[in-house]
């Protein structure tokens, strides 16, 4: 028979870490806690695999289940000394899912399962505590109608509200026992008056209830949004764990916590976290309390006058960190663990491998590394390379004016402006029009996710930093500023008041997760400085990986950036950006309107000394490394106006009739430019082009090197060949202009001549183009469009909904597409050396920043990468990953 319950507790498990794929991340590390003989709350787990079965199935049960789960119940009694259903000495559970990745707040729990109006009565005579005991049992009325029975959880909140306000109470600690109880007259008033039916006395059937709303919690709107957003697999399902409860909300001498093993926010090897007594755990995430600090030495640096649990409950409190230590040395990564202590007795309910900023996952793999607890290969592979990209963003300028509207938890770093909206349609709708929002919640919940994935940054006036808000903008690396407890947010009026001052529904707002303030108007921003860690992971990196990485550099300062960040020279100069400049684009509009060779060679002379400057400057900073320089690529025509009035000053400008200009203009018109006359025909019909350029060129490589005194090592780029002999033709000119140069100079450089592989014929035909060139450029943003036939500037119309249909997993622009565009690399390397064994390979399109597209490029054996240059220390990330993940599979 198929085992469908694995159970947990009492110093063993069924299951273990390893199993998550088949217990969620959730019940794999209770199973592991409890093997480690942590004092973990008996239980069981329901498997993902009986979720697929319940959701494919009708939302039915296999034969045998039943048994299965009477028995883990019986285990469960036998080691608390409970009974499911027991008037006297009631056994309450907790029902949680638990997905194999984790899924903050996007799926249900229910807590104090079990109770009804008869045990409820034994749990108060039995703990001499009834305000306890009906406090749980309204906890349990309140989540339960929300989960199983779909009450709006607002109307329950409605009910408390009320009374607390008759009352005259603040805080639900208030409120005495009579309080509770008639509170859950009015609750179960309310569920009989919505659903024309009683609460559920009978426990078991609360019990079935409870595991079919969390199994169906998967397929639930916010669930499948997120798992879109995190790319998790929708056949994965959640497992559902039920669990022996166990009571931070007993008195004084209860409490409960959530805590990191090392801050999640910085990285710091210090244990911080928030702990409430007399609670039970949602009132920590919910931010209805103010949560105090765990540990003396956060409390003191915080301001704190409220004791910290480690000067509270002392011996608990170095328990705890002992089972920290523990787990740390065990899983050999920095945890988040959520605990209870009962009465002074610790449990321990959880423990994942903790959230942290992309900061802190640097400084916290650096750290294990040189602590000996993981190997620097595995520091390497635990940093995602995206992450990278948010570390190199701006934060605000440290010489700016702040005008501070308010200050709240810095709950996730970095700093953002933008308009200020208070619903996530509103986001959604700002995002699309092109502008960046700052997202205003009283406080954020898993339905709101749509709209914090589109914004810049989060403010909430209510949570911790353990709150939904802070836990899900750490997860996606953007700002958040929480429990800014001074801020009045109206979702009627769409205003954020602080005092006096009102802001409004697309104000300009700017938060600074860092320290936590909210400021009025656009701060100006500055580069973030490079930690030493970030230093050493690179190090690290750099004797790592096999592929080098240049960069798409086309003026000094691109080229200065990226050589800060590492590259290993330029691998893509676009010449054609230089000719933009406004003081240039009336001698390159000279040449393109010229009538004979002569003319246009009067204009190329004019462009020639721009040209080498500015190949001297690249020269200069790339010193000793290699520059790749693409000679002339698009079409002439996007160099001339298109307007009537533009065309008219450019006549005028450079002396021209109108009508000439208008009837050379029509006269370049192409109906498909990206397939015309461009890159290397361009070259073939006007052989001068390529002549100035080559000559600016070896000018500028001989005065640099003489002015550097190392090595210049130009490589010149002839764009869209197709056919061996369009190379053969272009080349000739440039080996004897180059030539010419060394000659009158009296001196000698090294260089290379190659194309870039743009189209499917050039990759077919490698072995003969690469007789002619000694290196080979994959311009795979061309590729990819040539050989899908589709245009990289209009597509992203339709492949959205390719994406949204699964025609397709990715982005073929975003991603390479191994399969297509990358078969043709494939051909093109193993062609392309057959003829030419030293054929240098690289790739200069966008994918040579994307990760996934750096992997392929490993495993096919390319020489160097080349991307933007804040993308560089990504790719140099990537590079390496890639060839552990090489060297791995060849073990």
């Amino acid at each position: 028979m198929t085992k469908w319950v694995y159970s947990f507790g009492g110093g063993r498990a069924d299951g273990s870490a390893e199993m998550r794929s088949l217990l969620g991340g959730k019940g794999a590390n209770l199973a592991e806690m409890s093997n480690l003989g942590l004092p973990v709350p008996p239980g069981f787990t329901m498997t993902t695999d009986l979720c697929r079965r319940y959701l494919a199935e009708d939302h039915s049960y296999p034969d045998g289940l039943t048994d299965q789960i009477g028995e883990a119940l019986t285990r469960i009694g036998a080691l608390t000394g409970r009974a499911f259903g027991s008037v006297k000495k009631p056994l309450l559970l907790s029902i949680r899912a638990g997905a194999r990745k984790t899924m903050p707040g996007m799926m249900e729990a229910i807590l104090n399962l079990g109770l009804n109006d008869e045990t409820v009565e034994g749990l108060a005579q039995e703990t001499g505590n009834a305000r306890f005991a009906y406090d749980s049992y309204r906890r349990f009325i309140q989540m339960y109608g929300d989960v199983v029975l779909g009450i709006d959880q607002n109307e329950f909140e409605d009910i408390l509200e009320q009374i607390k306000d008759e009352q005259g109470f603040m805080l639900d600690t208030d409120l005495e026992a009579d309080d509770w109880k008639s509170i859950i007259e009015k609750y179960k008033a309310l569920i009989e008056d919505e659903l024309d039916e009683p609460f559920p006395q009978d426990v078991h059937a609360q019990l079935w209830g409870a595991i079919g709303a969390t199994f169906s919690s998967w397929i639930s709107a916010r669930a499948i949004t997120y798992r879109r957003l995190h790319d998790i697999p929708e056949d994965w399902g959640t497992a559902v764990n039920v669990q022996a409860m166990v009571f931070g909300n007993l008195g004084e001498t209860s409490a409960t916590a959530v805590a990191h093993t090392r801050n999640p926010t910085t990285g710091a090897k210090r244990l911080c976290g928030e702990f409430l007594l007399n609670a039970q755990g949602e009132d920590v995430l919910a931010g209805n309390r103010a949560a105090l600090d765990l540990t003396c030495r956060a409390r003191l640096e915080n301001g704190g006058d409220e004791p910290s649990l480690e000067e509270l409950m002392p011996e608990q409190f170095a328990q705890f960190l002992k089972i920290c230590d523990q787990l740390e040395h065990h899983y050999r990564d920095m945890l988040e663990l959520e605990f209870t202590i009962e009465g002074g007795r610790l449990w321990m309910l959880q423990t994942r491998t903790g959230r942290r900023t992309h900061k802190a996952a640097l400084r916290i793999a650096v750290d294990l590394a040189n602590e000996g607890l993981i190997t620097r290969e595995e520091a390497v592979m635990r940093v995602d390379p995206r992450s990278l990209d948010h570390m190199l963003h701006p934060t605000i300028d440290e010489a700016a004016k702040r005008n501070i509207l308010a200050r709240g938890l810095a709950a996730s770093p970095g700093a953002a402006a933008g308009h200020l909206v208070f619903e996530p349609k509103d986001a959604e709708y700002f995002a699309n029009q092109g502008k960046h929002v700052i997202l205003a919640r009283i406080e954020t919940s898993p339905e709101d996710i749509h709209g914090m994935h589109v914004a810049q940054g989060i403010l909430t006036a209510r949570g911790g930093m353990t709150s939904h808000a802070a836990v899900v903008a750490r997860g996606m690396g953007i700002p958040c500023v929480s429990g800014a407890g001074m801020i009045r947010i109206d979702y009627e009026q769409e205003t954020l008041t602080v005092g006096t001052a009102v802001m409004r529904k697309g104000d300009l707002v700017t938060i600074d997760g860092g320290t936590g303030e909210v400021i009025d108007g656009e701060v100006p921003m500055q580069k973030p400085e490079l930690t030493e860690e970030f230093n050493q992971l690179m190090d690290w990196v750099d004797g790592i990986r096999r592929m080098k990485v240049r960069c798409n550099a086309d003026t000094p300062q691109d080229a200065k950036s990226a050589r800060d960040f590492g590259a290993e020279g330029i691998g893509l100069c676009r010449t054609e950006h230089m000719f933009f400049h406004e003081e240039r684009i009336s001698t390159i509009r000279e040449m393109i309107i010229a009538n004979s060779a002569e003319d246009r060679k009067q204009a190329l002379d004019k462009l020639l000394p721009m040209q080498r400057a500015d190949f001297i400057d690249l020269f200069e900073i790339m010193a000793g490394l290699p520059v790749i320089i693409r000679l002339l690529d698009p079409p002439l025509h996007e160099f001339l106006p298109s307007e009537t009035g533009d065309i008219k000053l450019v006549a005028e400008k450079l002396g021209v009739p109108e009508k000439q200009l208008f009837s050379r203009i029509h006269t370049m018109h192409e109906f498909n430019p990206m397939l015309g006359h461009r890159g290397c025909r361009l070259a073939i019909s006007y052989p001068e082009m390529v002549e100035m350029q080559t000559r600016a060129i070896f000018e500028a490589a001989l005065d640099a090197a003489a002015k550097t005194g190392k090595p210049v090592q130009p490589e010149i780029m002839v764009p869209l060949v197709s056919i061996r002999t369009e190379l053969e033709f272009v080349k000739a000119r440039i080996d004897t202009t180059a030539a010419t140069v060394m000659k009158d100079a009296g001196r000698t450089i090294p260089y290379k001549v190659g194309t870039m592989i743009e189209l499917p014929r050039a990759a077919l035909q490698a072995r003969k183009i690469a007789e002619e060139a000694e290196f080979f450029s994959f311009g795979t943003n061309d590729l990819t469009q040539t050989t899908y036939g589709i245009s990289r500037d209009d597509a992203a119309r339709y492949l959205s909904d390719y994406l949204r249909a699964g025609v397709i997993e990715q982005d073929p622009f975003i991603s390479i597409d191994v399969d297509g565009v990358g078969e043709m690399m494939e051909i093109a390397v193993e062609r392309g050396r057959f003829a030419r064994p030293d054929l240098e390979l690289g790739i200069c399109g966008e994918h040579g920043g994307d990760p996934a597209s750096i992997d392929f490029c490993e495993r096919i054996g390319l020489d160097y990468i080349s991307c933007s240059p804040f993308r560089v220390p990504i790719a140099r990330l990537a590079a390496a990953q890639a060839s552990v993940r090489r060297h791995n599979r060849s073990r």
